[in-house]
C-alpha cells in the first residue's frame, strides 16, 4: 500500500491546497525547505542552463537551411520536423514517469547530452532521401522532450502553490533570452566565408557547443538544489493516474499552441525568403524581448487572474500574430507579427502549463508536465507536416501559398480557443 495516501475514488478529484497533505512526511518536509526561497541560487543556474539550451534551439530556427542545401522544399521541411515530434512524443509518457522516479534534474542533464550528440550527428547527413536525417531528428526532439519537461519540473517543485505560474513564467523568460541571441548567432555564422554545407555546419558545431555547457549549468543547479531522488512508492498506471487527474479541456489549447507558435520557428526562414527579407534575427530579437518583457511584468497573472482568462487573453495574441504575417511586406512590416507573437507565447504557455500541472498531486508533476508537452507536440506532430502540405498544394493550384496557411492556421487556433472558453471548469 502507498504510506498515508488516500483510498483512490474514481469519481472526485482532490483540492489542489490539500495535495501535499497526501505525500509521506519526508517528502512534505523536502517540499517546503525547497519552496521557502524559489529564487535562490539553484534558480539561477536553471536559469543559466535554459538560457544556453535555448540558444542552441533557436539557432536551428534555420534548419531550413540544411533542407534546401540538401535540395529540399518546405514540404521536406515539414514531414521531417513532424517525423520527428512523432519521436518525441512517443517518449512523453515514459519520461514522466522517468522523472517522478529518478529525479528532474538527473533527466535534465542526461537529455541535455542527447541534444548534443543528435546535433553533432548531423556533421553526416548527405541525402534527404536517407533515414539518418529522421532518426537524428527523432533524437533531438527526444532529448528536447526531456530537457524542457525536466527543467519546468524542477523549477516547479521548488515553488509554493500559490506561486507555481509565476515560477513556471519566470523561467520561461529565459527561453526569450536564448530566443533573441540565438538567431544574431546563427545569422553571423552564416555570413561567415564558406559554402553552404560548411555554414550548416557550423550551427550544429555551435549549437552543440551551447547545449554542452546547458548541462554543465543544470549539473551546478542540481548540486546547488540538494535535489533528493523521489521516495520509492507503489507505482499506479498512468492511465488511472490520467483519469483521475486530467485537466480536462485546456488540452485542446495545448495542441493549438503547438501548432500556432511553431509555425514562424520552422516557415518563418522560407516564407522570408520568398519577399526578400534578408535573415531572420530581426523577428526573433523582437519577439523575445516583447515577451521577456511582458513574462516579466506579467509573471503572476495566471495565479491572480485566472489560468483561463489567461490563457484565452493569449490565444487571441496568437491569432492576431497568424493573421499579421498577410500584411508583411519587408522587414519593419515583419515586426508587427513579432510582437503579437511575443505577447501571446508570454501569456498563453504559462498559464497553459500551470492549469495543466496544478490539477495533478505534487508526487505526479513529471506526469502532468509531460502531458501538457505532449499536447504541444501533437499540435507538431499533426500541424507542420499539414502545413507544408497545405503550401505545396497551394502553390499547385496557384493559391496564394502563405496566405492560404496562415489564415488556416489561425481558423485552427481560434476554433480550439472558442472549445476551450465553453469547456473549461
Amino acid at each position: 500500500m502507498i504510506r498515508n495516501s488516500v483510498i483512490p475514488d474514481w469519481g472526485s478529484r482532490p483540492a489542489t491546497d490539500m495535495l501535499a497533505n497526501n505525500l509521506p512526511n519526508s517528502h512534505n518536509l523536502l517540499v517546503r525547505t525547497t519552496t521557502m526561497h524559489p529564487y535562490g541560487p539553484a534558480f539561477w543556474f536553471a536559469y543559466l542552463g535554459n538560457t544556453a539550451l535555448m540558444i542552441a534551439v533557436s539557432m536551428m530556427f534555420r534548419y531550413a537551411d540544411l533542407v534546401t542545401y540538401l535540395g529540399g522544399t518546405e514540404y521536406e521541411l515539414g514531414w521531417i520536423v513532424g517525423v520527428g515530434m512523432c519521436g518525441g512524443m512517443a517518449m512523453r509518457m515514459v519520461q514522466g514517469r522517468g522523472i517522478d522516479r529518478y529525479g528532474s534534474g538527473n533527466i535534465w542533464i542526461a537529455s541535455g547530452i542527447l541534444v548534443s550528440i543528435s546535433l553533432l550527428g548531423h556533421l553526416w547527413i548527405e541525402r534527404l532521401d536517407s533515414p539518418l536525417i529522421y532518426v537524428l531528428r527523432i533524437v533531438y526532439m527526444i532529448s528536447l522532450a526531456g530537457a524542457f519537461g525536466a527543467s519546468i519540473t524542477f523549477v516547479s517543485l521548488r515553488a509554493p502553490v500559490h506561486r507555481t505560474g509565476e515560477l513556471i513564467g519566470a523561467l520561461g523568460s529565459s527561453g526569450f533570452v536564448g530566443m533573441a541571441v540565438g538567431p544574431i548567432l546563427v545569422d553571423s555564422l552564416f555570413r561567415q566565408p564558406g559554402n553552404g554545407r560548411e555554414q550548416v555546419d557550423r550551427m550544429f558545431v555551435w549549437g552543440a557547443s551551447m547545449a554542452a555547457f546547458s548541462v554543465a549549468a543544470t549539473v551546478v543547479a542540481q548540486l546547488l538544489s540538494g535535489e533528493r531522488r523521489p521516495l520509492k512508492r507503489k507505482s499506479l498506471p498512468t492511465w488511472w493516474i490520467l483519469q483521475r487527474y486530467h485537466p480536462g479541456a485546456i488540452l485542446f489549447v495545448g495542441v493549438a499552441m503547438g501548432l500556432g507558435i511553431g509555425v514562424p520557428f520552422y516557415f518563418l526562414r522560407p516564407f522570408a525568403q520568398q519577399l526578400g527579407i534578408d535573415g531572420i534575427r530581426g523577428f526573433f530579437f523582437t519577439y523575445a524581448v516583447v515577451a521577456f518583457g511582458v513574462r516579466v511584468m506579467c509573471r503572476r497573472l495566471p495565479d491572480r487572474w485566472g489560468v483561463q482568462r489567461t490563457v484565452t487573453l493569449g490565444m487571441s495574441f496568437l491569432v492576431a500574430e497568424l493573421l499579421s504575417f498577410l500584411i508583411v511586406r519587408d522587414g519593419v512590416t515583419l515586426l508587427l507579427p513579432a510582437t503579437l507573437g511575443g505577447i501571446a507565447h508570454a501569456f498563453v504557455f504559462p498559464a497553459a502549463m500551470t492549469g495543466g500541472s496544478l490539477a495533478f498531486p505534487t508526487r505526479y508533476r513529471g506526469i502532468a508536465t509531460t502531458l501538457m508537452l505532449t499536447m504541444f507536440d501533437l499540435g507538431n506532430l499533426v500541424g507542420q507536416p499539414a502545413v507544408g502540405s497545405l503550401l505545396h498544394v497551394a502553390r499547385r493550384f496557384d493559391w496564394p501559398a502563405y496566405p492560404t496557411m496562415f489564415v488556416s492556421v489561425a481558423a485552427f487556433v481560434l476554433v480550439a480557443s472558442v472549445l476551450y472558453t465553453s469547456r473549461s471548469r
